[in-house]
């Protein structure tokens, strides 16, 4: 199966994908609970994991073990959430099976897992799944193949040292088969990018490197269409899409906050923001979120 066409949406292509987008939305705020999880960024890249899957991945519930399989690497692994419903949306996982986030009987937990059908590689500490991504792009390209590797980073993540040695490798060995997605929701864990270590201007910065860079809103479908389609139009060397994202996208109450990066929210809450998602008035949360340190 060939995916990534450069045609524009259609409408009923455009409609599933928001459809879907809400269900895995639904999952996020669902495992919010009982533990909590990391809502904000999970939110934030949930339409990227919908649209990669729906129109970009060469992968099925049925190839996940086939060598000629695109692969897709979570680097910012917290995020997992939006994989895990996007995946269960899918049928990678059953939907039920997600009722078991942060069960002991069950790998379905803060972290990805490789227990999981469709998770690729273990991700927790962040800024290594681009060197990984790196190891697997060249290997396929040593076997001749044309299969290719997606590698989602957080824009928080991008202060690791390890990120931009990599970028210096991917482009010295011209990884035409490499695609960096950033999720650019401006937020690294409680605080601002910009307030901690100015990222801007990114786009430049991987130009600098030698990248093929593209920059969309990354919650916009039509955007994403364009901007891979013009990336992976006979690229040469690695590429990358920043995404401009919110953090808590779809959730008006908690969007762009700092404080709810990682939260533990009480079934009441969780059904007043499942209400709040579907248009209703926005939720008042009390609870406090849990900071993990």
């Amino acid at each position: 199966m060939t995916r990534g066409s450069p045609q524009p949406l259609t409408d009923a292509e455009r409609s599933a994908l928001t459809e879907q987008a809400l269900k895995v939305r639904e999952h996020v705020i669902r495992m919010s609970t009982g533990g909590g999880c990391f809502i904000g960024a999970s939110l934030s890249c949930t339409d990227l994991m919908v649209y990669l899957y729906n129109h970009l991945l060469d992968i099925t519930p049925e190839t996940v073990g086939d060598r000629q399989r695109d692969y897709l690497l979570l680097s910012k692994g917290h995020d997992v959430p939006a994989l895990y419903g996007t995946l269960a949306e899918l049928g990678f996982i059953e939907r039920e099976r997600l009722r078991n986030h942060l069960k002991a009987n069950d790998a379905i937990y803060w972290h990805p897992n490789r227990e999981i059908p469709g998770i690729e590689f273990h991700s927790g500490s962040l800024g290594h799944l681009l060197s990984v991504g790196i190891g697997i792009a060249t290997d396929i390209r040593l076997r001749g193949e044309r299969n290719r590797v997606f590698v989602v980073l957080g824009d928080g993540e991008l202060n690791e040292g390890t990120i931009w040695e990599g970028a210096l490798v991917a482009k010295a060995h011209g990884l035409s088969n490499l695609i960096a997605i950033v999720d650019r929701n401006q937020f690294q864990a409680n605080i601002e990018t910009e307030q901690l270590i100015p990222l801007e201007p990114l786009a430049d910065k991987f130009k600098a490197f030698g990248w093929n860079t593209v920059r969309v809103d990354g919650h916009n479908f039509d955007a994403l269409q364009g901007g891979f389609a013009q990336l992976l139009a006979d690229a040469v060397g690695p590429s990358v899409l920043i995404a401009d994202t919110v953090r808590g996208k779809g959730l008006p109450s908690i969007e762009a906050r700092a404080d709810r990066w990682f939260v533990n929210f009480t079934p009441q809450e969780v059904e007043a923001l499942l209400a709040e998602l579907h248009g209703e008035q926005a939720a008042q949360l009390t609870s406090k979120p849990l900071i993990v340190r």
